[in-house]
């Protein structure tokens, strides 16, 4: 950093500012060894800092109010409030493209087996951060108190009626009604401005510092001591960061690309009708980040307890994959059969999204439970191919 002094010496002696940007910054060094997926990172934050922003200015003129909601948000905001319809709309193609973002962060993670040891704490950050960036998502959802979003709602909180013992009145106290209504919408507001935002931003420091700790992962998953790091690598500030700001304006012109003329997709028409507790949608869905994880929900058709259970586990199996995957090769670069079940995976997690658009009817419905199982299989088969490997390494024919 540039020498300082007055006020900024006055901080450095106090916060040790200077130390902070050494650490984290100046020199933290990556592996040269790594490609642009290594970006999806800071993209996240980038989204993050948008969704921030907006969704402060959108709070401004938002009605908690199940009377006033739809209206301060198609009405006040979108035609009343100077540029109210850009923020709105940044916010919604925001949200879309955070999970866009999210998902091939947590792909590239997969494939390069950077959940592995001694990144299993980075990992499991990363997951908490997915499950509460969905839980959000799922709060806000709610807010514009659209016909879509009202029975989404509906629907997915009457899921927990299925917890064994305490499940009824775990809904009413989640909808704080027997239906979702007014108190519903308040508490989903609260959650959404106050506690989850507040979550995402401890656990993405904890993140950060636990990345910053082990140092970051590579395409051939090599380990590299701090002194190998220091010699070959790239430092943090300014090399690395320059490549980000570089993928940071890419991004950002397809961001915006999306919001001034193509934010429909992040906008149900159908959510433009206000909620209608007396007329339910022909065909319910969520968002399209959550379709695949519904869709494994509506595979087990013929079971609404397993389907519930294959929901859950849909959900969270990923966060168990350092202890499911205990081969002694790190990257998918060179294990050629969990590059198979990968690609599987991603082709299924695919068809599982668009599927979860469809009636869940006849044909559909059985494939539907296909993806489903093949889902959970790519996860299952993780012992053993990890078994495999294992013997590959020990008789020198594997690469660690």
């Amino acid at each position: 950093m540039a020498k300082k002094g007055g006020l900024m010496k006055w901080l450095d002696e106090r916060l040790a500012i200077s130390e902070l940007w050494r650490v984290m910054m100046s020199e933290y060094y990556l592996p040269k060894n790594i490609n642009f997926l290594w970006s999806f990172g800071v993209l996240t934050m980038l989204v993050f800092v948008i969704l921030v922003v907006t969704g402060i200015i959108l709070l401004m003129y938002y009605k908690p109010d199940s009377k006033l909601a739809f209206d301060s948000v198609n009405k006040t905001i979108m035609m009343d409030v100077s540029y109210g319809w850009v923020f709105r709309h940044t916010h919604a193609v925001g949200a879309s493209i955070m999970f866009l973002v999210l998902f091939i962060h947590m792909a590239r993670g997969i494939y390069y087996g950077s959940y592995k040891a001694p990144r299993e704490v980075v990992w499991v950050t990363g997951f908490i951060l997915f499950v509460l960036m969905s839980a959000t998502a799922f709060t806000g959802y709610l807010l514009p108190w659209g016909q879509m979003s009202y029975w989404a709602a509906q629907t997915i909180t009457t899921l927990f009626e299925k917890i064994p013992f305490i499940g009824p009145d775990l809904v009413i106290w989640i909808r704080g009604n027997y239906i979702v209504e007014d108190a519903t919408l308040t508490r989903f507001f609260a959650l959404h401005v106050t506690l989850l935002p507040a979550l995402i931003l401890v656990f993405t420091v904890i993140h950060m510092y636990a990345v910053r700790i082990v140092g970051s992962n590579n395409e051939d998953g090599i380990p590299m001591t701090k002194e190998e790091k220091k010699k070959n690598g790239i430092p943090f500030w300014p090399v690395f960061m320059s490549k980000e700001f570089f993928v940071m304006s890419v991004f950002l012109l397809f961001f915006f690309y999306l919001v001034f003329f193509n934010y429909g997709f992040a906008m149900d028409p159908i959510n433009f009708q206000p909620a209608n507790y007396l007329q339910t949608p022909p065909h319910i869905y969520p968002e399209w980040y959550f379709l695949a994880f519904y869709e494994v929900l509506r595979g087990f058709f013929f079971s609404e307890t397993l389907g519930l259970i294959a929901f859950v586990a849909s959900m969270f199996l990923p966060l168990f994959l350092p202890w499911l995957d205990r081969s002694p090769i790190v990257s998918g670069k060179h294990r050629p059969l969990f590059r198979i079940m990968f690609w599987i995976f991603i082709i299924d997690f695919v068809f599982l999204t668009i599927l979860g658009k469809l009636p869940p009817t006849g044909l559909f419905a059985w494939l539907g439970f296909i993806g489903a199982i093949v889902y959970f299989i790519f996860f299952f088969s993780l012992p053993i191919i990890s078994f495999i490997e294992k013997k590959q390494v020990a008789s020198g024919g594997g690469q660690q």
